[in-house]
């Protein structure tokens, strides 16, 4: 039996990276899955196909979780797909790192990250918490970053750190309006094999893997399976608390 046999998860940002890889491995511990998207349907309709050859339901799910008309229609097309919603994974992130978006001014990349990861945590959060607190039970796993516990001297680091680290401040909040009922904990990556990650020169991915204790980048699956444990019963009494995936180099 898997861990979460029977449990609908809801996973935000679920097309690529660290979302796609929760979202399959949260189904092959037996949950059905809303795979969310903004703009990469063709790669979310990919991430639904691999659910449904686990054996697992999935549907696809657009919305912007920056606005509040589409975190509610998110809500809403989980309940009326599977009539209740146990997991939320707050994984949907602005990237200001590659693409067009990495020549914006730094004001825009303030705007975009704090829209997204903080604003959008938040509205996610509250709307999760409010159909789990109905239901009487549910998780929430909000993902962070592990510098914003040591810091990085960069402007672009200034910008995550202040919205993750209010992910990090928000969440111990949130675990304490919504408990009992409501579980809400956060997962802190490092330094992840990404799509950013790989278009590193081997000088900037040697000096990653030279402050790293453990000795290597991380992978989407080592987030995934942190996640998969918030989420499972295993962590019952957990809440309120930030588990760092990040091989060592912060140690809070």
């Amino acid at each position: 039996m898997g861990k979460l046999d029977g449990r609908v998860a809801v996973i935000t940002g679920a097309s690529t990276g660290i979302g796609r890889t929760t979202a399959l491995t949260l189904a092959r511990e037996g949950a059905d899955v809303v795979v969310n998207y903004l703009r990469s349907e063709t790669q979310a309709k990919s991430v639904a196909a691999e659910i449904a050859e686990l054996g697992r339901r999935a549907i696809l799910a657009q919305a912007d979780v920056s606005r509040m008309a589409d975190v509610e229609r998110l809500v809403q097309a989980a309940l009326d797909s599977f009539g209740k919603i146990d997991v939320w994974v707050n994984n949907a992130g602005a990237d200001i790192l590659t693409g067009e978006a990495a020549a914006w001014s730094d004001e825009a990349k303030w705007d975009r990250v704090m829209t997204v990861d903080l604003k959008g945590t938040w509205l996610c959060s509250r709307a999760a918490a409010e159909v789990m607190v109905a239901r009487g039970d549910g998780v929430i796993v909000n993902i962070s970053w592990d510098h914003v516990f040591q810091g990085m001297g960069n402007p672009t680091g200034a910008i995550y750190a202040a919205a993750k680290g209010g992910v990090v401040a928000m969440s111990r909040c949130l675990a304490r309006e919504f408990a009992p009922r409501v579980r809400v904990n956060v997962v802190a990556p490092g330094w992840i094999k990404t799509k950013w990650a790989e278009e590193l020169d081997e000088a900037r991915a040697g000096a990653v893997l030279r402050q790293t204790p453990l000795g290597r980048w991380g992978l989407p699956q080592d987030v995934a399976s942190a996640v998969l444990f918030l989420a499972s019963p295993e962590s019952s009494f957990i809440t309120g608390q930030t588990i760092l995936v990040g091989g060592g180099v912060v140690m809070a």
